[in-house]
């Protein structure tokens, strides 16, 4: 009778939640007195054992809202009695709810409405584990219809709350690293855009692409190389700040979001910062690895409107950091993609420039730094392109290592070396590089032992500088290629130290024969403050304590090389002594047996300067000229196209993408002036120059300047900034005319 009247049905576990919260709520009702007892005795038993089996747990509460009754399965993971619970609010069993959770799904809003509730997710408080609860509730009413309390029941769903908060963060978040995921990146990249278009504000991203990654995948296994993406992550979290800036896209890519920054003086700091950390040497599982990283960089407004344009930008600013010679960071420009178009050209003229003899080696004297005497060259590799003329290394070479061509181009180097400097009078020594390419191919000692053998150049002449990139891992394949090199009698150079993973423990056991000091060590070394000075001088103690020389790269000025001198470094390369010279001038200036060389040039370092023919804008007030930049240094320009300018005039120079730089003629002389910037410029990442901040795009195109990456409608196409034709002469200060 019971069963039927209830109609339970089949009691599997499944089931019983629901019929019980029915019952609970038939319970909550006034019974008609004629019901048996045997039906109220059967369902408490009934309840009972609900509770008892831990499925669900029941509660009630007086007209206030104080607990009258609390399952004792509840009680114990509260770790409290139920004595001490009995009398307690009901609702400071709770964690209070987030502020921005719906007011109209809360606890307290429920009961104060007097209203039912089903399923209300809430948080246990004062628990040192995080238990959830579904709970529900329906007011009861004494005999005269008034409001008495609740009476409800709860489900433990905290296994189900985990698993909902695993799957949105695996949705949200890189499962291997914890950063945040492409898709949420997404998100995150075109709400900023989004909003702070409106708000005119920039928003800055950063492309990272790790630099021989690959290599740590091929020979320690991937499980080392997932080691090492989190070893990444944690470093590039600590150098930006704040996890939720930094994505992992995929592979060994990741991307940074940095809003309200436009200072490329600090983007290009925290850019530097990144490589350095990202270079230093990971242990992974007892082995030694060291990578690399390369940084695209563009900013909104600036360098895009829309996330996919900003990250395009900022992707080809990442290529052209890679193919720059990686280990660099480069900011997008307008000119990358024509820039791209070139190297793609540039790449198919390299692959027969060897065949048609445009490849040549120049020479640049390494001079003992006491007696001024020539002890031997480097050999550097120049491309004397049919139309484009003398193509910088800096350019061809990352071209060759992405092409593939490096190791041909390297084998011809080595050869036509040999082959030249067998030619040279005295015991003068060459100097050759090798890329770590060519390092690592089995084949080269028996190429070198060709190369001398065909020349006939005595093994003791023959110098190969090698970089400290070759010690990406600890291996016995590298401690063997030194001893087969050693074998055959050349010498070992350590190339550019300081500048990669500068380890001194390999020094102990790599047999080199010198130490090259990097030129960044030398540029600002006299300047006051400078610890380069130190560095250097610590540098040329180890080298003297294992026996080795060392060489100066870069020395300009005389008074590097008084410092250089002072710090007892053997050898200086650099134009203070010669530039690099084609095999017949050096055969003409060595005809004699050796070759001295006085030193020259200026006394004191200065800023570097750029040579260049390039047209830009001046604005002095309202006036608009187009001018030529003949040379630029981080504090200042000079300029062709205006005539006789009195000194203290002050121009803003217009260097497109939003670069204006304030200045003021501190040289006169005819059509050329000479500026000093009133802000300095800073590292474009490339080996030049820009402005530390960019005039917003919106600023320009109020003031009539066309701005080529805002879309139509934030300005007039056919409007021209006020300008005057001819080219323009100085009377008096502010008073113009047409030449």
């Amino acid at each position: 009778m019971a069963a039927r009247k209830f109609s339970w049905g089949a009691t599997s576990e499944k089931s019983a939640e629901p019929s019980a919260r029915g019952l609970l709520g038939k319970l909550g009702q006034r019974q008609p007195s004629a019901s048996p007892a045997a039906t109220s005795k059967d369902a408490l038993l009934l309840l009972q054992n609900f509770e008892e089996s831990g499925r669900g747990w029941f509660w009630s509460t007086d007209a206030e809202g104080r607990i009258t009754y609390l399952s004792e399965s509840v009680c114990q993971r509260l770790g409290k009695s139920c004595d001490e619970l009995t009398g307690k609010d009901f609702v400071e069993l709770f964690l209070k709810p987030d502020s921005s959770e719906d007011r109209q799904r809360t606890l307290p809003w429920v009961l104060m409405r007097q209203s039912k509730f089903d399923d209300l997710a809430l948080q246990a408080s004062e628990t040192e584990d995080e238990i959830w609860w579904a709970v529900s509730g329906r007011p009861y009413h004494n005999a005269n219809g008034e409001f008495a309390g609740y009476r409800g029941s709860g489900t433990d769903i905290t296994e189900q709350r985990r698993a909902s908060k695993d799957n949105d963060r695996l949705a949200t978040y890189d499962a291997l690293t914890g950063l945040l995921n492409r898709h949420r990146m997404a998100k995150l990249l075109e709400s900023t855009l989004s909003a702070f278009q409106l708000q005119k504000r920039a928003c800055a991203i950063m492309l990272i692409d790790l630099d021989r990654f690959k290599q740590v995948n091929d020979t320690l296994g991937h499980p080392a190389g997932d080691a090492l993406l989190k070893q990444v992550a944690e470093r590039l979290i600590k150098v930006v700040g704040d996890r939720e800036k930094v994505s992992r896209l995929g592979g060994d890519e990741f991307q940074i979001i940095l809003q309200d920054q436009d200072d490329r003086g600090e983007l290009g700091d925290m850019a530097d910062k990144i490589i350095r950390s990202l270079s230093h040497p990971y242990s992974i599982d007892g082995s030694r690895c060291i990578i690399g990283a390369s940084v695209g960089i563009a900013v909104s407004p600036f360098d895009g409107q829309s996330s996919e344009d900003l990250i395009r930008n900022a992707d080809l600013a990442l290529y052209a950091a890679k193919g720059g010679g990686r280990g660099r960071f480069r900011f997008y420009s307008s000119d990358l993609l024509q820039a791209a178009e070139d190297r793609r050209v540039l790449e198919e003229d390299l692959r027969d420039a060897i065949s048609r003899d445009e490849i040549w080696l120049a020479y640049q004297p390494i001079v003992n730094a006491q007696t001024n005497i020539v002890t031997g060259f480097e050999a550097l590799m120049r491309w004397n392109h049919p139309e484009r003329g003398n193509i910088s290394p800096a350019l061809f070479i990352p071209i060759a290592e992405e092409a593939n061509m490096i190791g041909e181009l390297g084998e011809w180097a080595l050869r036509k070396a040999c082959e030249e400097a067998a030619t040279w009078p005295g015991v003068m020594k060459v100097a050759v590089n090798v890329s770590p390419i060519q390092f690592a191919k089995d084949t080269l000692p028996k190429l070198v032992r060709e190369a001398l053998s065909v020349s006939g150049l005595a093994p003791g002449r023959l110098e190969l500088e090698i970089t400290e990139s070759v010690f990406l891992q600890d291996s016995d394949d590298t401690d063997n290629m030194f001893q087969r090199l050693k074998d055959i009698g050349v010498r070992l150079a350590l190339d550019d130290f300081g500048t990669g993973y500068s380890s001194l423990g390999y020094l102990k056991t790599a047999p080199f024969d010198k130490i090259k000091i990097d030129q960044s060590f030398v540029r600002g070394a006299t300047e006051p403050g400078s610890r380069n000075g130190a560095i250097i001088s610590a540098i040329v103690a180890l080298a003297n304590a294992l026996g080795m020389e060392t060489t100066a790269e870069g020395i300009e000025s005389l008074d590097q090389l008084d410092l250089i001198r002072d710090l007892h470094v053997s050898h200086v390369q650099g134009y203070v002594y010669s530039q690099p010279v084609a095999n017949d001038v050096l055969l003409e200036r060595c005809e004699a047996g050796e070759w001295e060389i006085t030193p020259a040039g200026p006394a004191v370092q200065r800023s570097d300067r750029q040579s260049m023919y390039r047209k830009i804008g001046a604005i002095h007030e309202d006036h608009y000229y187009n001018v030529v930049l003949r040379n630029l240094s981080v504090s200042g320009a000079l300029i062709e196209g205006i005539e006789d300018v009195p000194l203290g005039t002050r121009f803003v120079l217009d260097f497109g993408d939003g670069q204006l730089a304030i200045s003021t003629v501190v040289r006169s002389m005819g059509p050329q002036q000479g500026l000093e910037f009133e802000e300095r410029l800073v590292n474009d990442g490339n080996g030049g120059l820009c402005t530390s901040r960019r005039v917003s795009p919106y600023m320009m195109a109020a003031a009539g300047m066309p701005i080529k990456n805002l879309p139509p409608g934030y300005y007039d196409e056919n409007e021209e900034p006020v300008r005057k034709k001819g080219l323009p002469a100085f009377n008096t200060v502010g008073d113009w005319k047409a030449a």
